[in-house]
């Protein structure tokens, strides 16, 4: 039986950016750096408070992946905060342009939208 999500794994065009972003901005803590010589890459393992983790790799030469609302395949990564008011804030002082707070209809929870520094969907979901 499947028992939740362990990790999503997300590739980035500018590594350090990527890991500032990750670490400094949204506030995850790394468990682990690895540089892979044989494949040119990093591999960063950051973990949330409730344990949930993302591996952030850089490999050279990954091509774009074209990203439409709508489109087939992962939508979004959606994260939960105590507080959408004031994470959004945070994001904004940060530089990162935030969608306008929407309700959700069917929960009546709030939830916003914005992108990490290469485009990815990211979501905030209040609990």
């Amino acid at each position: 039986m499947l028992q939740g999500i362990h990790h999503a794994a997300i590739i980035c065009s500018d590594y350090e950016k990527s890991k500032r972003f990750y670490t400094i901005i949204l506030g995850l803590t790394v468990i682990a750096e690895n540089y892979r010589a044989e494949r040119n890459s990093y591999k960063l393992d950051l973990a949330l408070p409730n344990g949930n983790q993302i591996e952030l790799f850089s490999f050279p030469n990954n091509p774009p992946r074209p990203s439409y609302p709508e489109a087939r395949g992962l939508r979004h990564l959606a994260f939960i905060v105590e507080s959408i008011n004031d994470f959004t804030l945070h994001l904004q002082h940060s530089g990162v342009e935030v969608e306008p707070i929407r309700t959700d209809e069917y929960t009546g929870k709030r939830y916003t939208f914005f992108s990490d520094p290469d485009g990815l969907p990211l979501e905030l979901y209040e609990a």
